[in-house]
């Protein structure tokens, strides 16, 4: 896979999550089935990929952190959105619907009759 295929990839699983968490406070497995769920099956974010992504947007302070004990008695990382993560986001979910609006134009190139 290109490398800014990749990036790509990165930085639309950086702005899944944000959105995610923007719903409530989730630990990283919760994280992964609302993904799952709310996509209706398409995105199915592994622990190897999810696990990174997490300590990205945590690391840039999108997201905070605070072990907590989860619906399983065990205990787990809850993430919640920042203001700044939520500035963020709000930049990031226009942007990917201006590309998305941009790319739907040029898929429906010549279907106009």
């Amino acid at each position: 896979m290109p490398e800014s295929t990749q990036a790509l990839l990165r930085g639309a699983l950086d702005m899944l999550i944000l959105k995610v968490v923007a719903l409530g406070p989730s630990h990283g497995y919760a994280i992964a089935q609302r993904l799952q769920q709310i996509s209706k099956e398409f995105f199915q974010v592994h622990q190897g990929s999810l696990s990174p992504a997490l300590h990205r947007v945590e690391d840039k302070r999108w997201l905070q952190a605070e072990w907590k004990e989860s619906e399983t008695g065990r205990q787990a990382k809850f993430y919640s959105l920042s203001k700044k993560g939520r500035r963020h986001m709000n930049a990031e979910v226009i942007h990917w619907q201006c590309l998305s609006d941009a790319v739907g134009l040029i898929l429906r190139a010549g279907e106009e009759s």
